[in-house]
């Protein structure tokens, strides 16, 4: 057993005002149930950066069940994961139960399949995946089956002091990146930590360690055998992050977008850059992330520097002589969902209309009426260089909300007209 590097309250910078109070439930009441209940990873990361944290996530010794006992509130999610998340109105609190590594005998044993199929052990999948952690272990196991030293911190809520068995705490004041254990071996379990290297050392503005950049570039291709919706949903999470165009220059130095999508290594380049360059400034302008930085946004800003074709495939009269379906839309291996492509078109072709100066007060009332108004304003913030076309736009929505009807100034949806309910007429008997 490893003994940990244990600071005091005294000795670090976290306090429990800077933590979530439904997370300080969380603990308080694990703990008062007599288990052990630690603020877990990033979140314990950011608070010792003087950064506001993302999500506030729970180690625990209790079993997901016995957490589901101690909260009314509690869900039970995921199979891979066996999570409980702890539900505080539209938030969520996450709580793990602590793990350890499976063993080479715990691997090669089949894995009971939940549909009653032919079982399959970690060590016959040729991907050398790992499709199941639900071993529970001790705290100290669990910082060890973690990726990033960074990452497995502790804030105990009992004595108030950080705990670290990685090195984290060195690694945080060198500013370095680095796995726990050989780098090569972690990736294999996982390819997308990969990626997350990168966009950590991007977003902390740290250094990569000199082992993992040697791992990805041996087994960079790896990445390619993650599940392609992992994959796109880190590719937004780049892009929501604030400092995509340092992540998409370093992943393109290491030829990381390569197996991913081909396209985006041989056309990364100035217009891209410029590009990601503008949403990082627009992202950084607030303090969380705008919910008008849409998956359809975001994908525009990617795709439309590196000359992706947006424009719809023709329709293909098929055997029966009706036209095909129109094919699934990609970027390499990334799936692009359909509904966010015909957004980002509805986008890009508001632009037109919005930098029209000449366009008459009822046509600009009924433009900002349209379902992409807000995105297509933000687009042209961001990626418009047009401030006066933008100042004008303020301007105009200003003046609606002042001299229209409350509900019907410009970007506010129209209330549904209630349909007149017909009186029914008096029964009046026939006379003969």
């Amino acid at each position: 057993m490893t003994d940990p590097v244990t600071v005091p309250r005294a000795e670090h910078a976290i306090s429990r005002r800077q933590i979530d109070p439904d997370a300080l439930k969380v603990l308080y009441r694990l703990h008062q149930n007599n288990y052990i209940a630690y603020l877990v990873g990033g979140s314990v990361r950011d608070l010792l950066l003087g950064r506001r944290p993302k999500d506030f996530d729970i180690g625990t010794s209790a079993h997901p069940y016995q957490v589901k006992r101690l909260f009314r509130n509690c869900w039970i999610i995921g199979r891979r994961f066996r999570l409980a998340h702890v539900r505080f109105g539209t938030k969520a609190i996450e709580v793990a139960t602590f793990r350890r590594q499976l063993t080479a005998a715990e691997r090669a044993a089949p894995e009971e399949p939940p549909d009653g199929g032919i079982p399959l052990s970690d060590a016959q999948d040729p991907d050398r995946l790992l499709h199941r952690d639900n071993t529970f272990g001790t705290p100290e196991q669990d910082a060890f089956r973690r990726d990033f030293t960074i990452n497995a911190l502790f804030y105990d809520i009992s004595t108030f002091s950080i705990i670290d068995y990685a090195g984290g705490l060195e690694d945080l004041e060198a500013r370095v990146i680095r796995c726990i254990g050989d780098p090569v071996e972690r990736f294999q379990e996982d390819p997308v930590r990969m990626i997350r290297a990168i966009s950590m050392a991007s977003r902390l503005d740290f250094d990569v360690d000199a082992p993992i950049d040697a791992a990805i570039a041996t087994h960079r291709a790896e990445i390619a055998r993650s599940a392609p919706a992992r994959l796109i949903e880190e590719i937004y999470k780049l892009l929501r992050a604030g400092a995509s165009e340092k992540a998409f220059r370093m992943l393109a130095e290491r030829r990381l977008l390569e197996p991913i999508a081909q396209e985006m290594q041989t056309r990364a380049g100035d217009a891209l850059w410029r590009s990601l360059a503008a949403l990082d400034a627009y992202r950084r302008q607030h303090e969380d992330t705008p919910d008008t930085l849409t998956n359809a946004l975001l994908l525009g800003t990617l795709l439309v520097p590196i000359g992706y074709d947006l424009r719809p495939a023709p329709l293909v009269p098929g055997p029966n002589g009706k036209p095909r379906k129109e094919p699934a839309l990609s970027l390499g291996i990334l799936p692009l969902a359909r509904r966010d492509v015909e957004r980002l078109r509805h986008i890009l072709s508001f632009q037109r209309r919005l930098t029209d100066m000449h366009l008459s007060p009822r046509a600009r009332r009924a433009l900002t009426r349209r379902g992409p108004f807000r995105e297509a304003l933000t687009w042209l913030e961001i990626h418009g260089h047009a401030p006066h076309v933008l100042e004008h736009w303020r301007g105009f929505i200003e003046a609606a909300k002042t001299f229209e009807p409350e509900g019907e100034a410009a970007g506010a949806p129209s209330p549904r007209r209630r349909r007149r309910r017909r009186r029914r007429r008096a029964f009046r008997p026939t006379t003969e």
